[in-house]
């Protein structure tokens, strides 16, 4: 599987039912689809097509058990978004420093 990239995790967690089922998976671990659904405020296809999106994303793995599905989160598959984050972080202080120089500058 390849690591996604921050475009297809960005529309796949921009929907919130879908980012709930995530961070859900994330707190509790494993849970099976009827579990899932029992919260999720949808229908049993709903969660199971939102789990779908999630799984081609990266986002979660599933086993099967007997009749039951089970889905794991992979908060590892999130790495591209922190990356991003990271790369944001530092161009926001760069120009957060500029508009200090500035204004000190200014204030001379």
């Amino acid at each position: 599987m390849s690591e996604p990239t921050p475009d297809l995790l960005f529309r796949t967690l921009a929907e919130p039912t879908r980012r709930a089922l995530f961070e859900r998976l994330c707190r509790e671990g494993e849970l099976t689809v009827r579990v899932l659904t029992d919260q999720a405020g949808v229908s049993q296809p709903a969660v199971s097509k939102h789990l779908g999106v999630l799984k081609e994303a990266g986002l979660v793995t599933d086993r099967q058990n007997g009749r039951q599905s089970h889905y794991s989160a992979r908060p590892g598959a999130l790495a591209p978004l922190v990356d991003w984050t990271q790369r944001m972080n530092v161009f926001w202080e760069r120009r957060f420093d500029d508009l200090e120089d500035l204004l000190r500058r200014m204030d001379q």
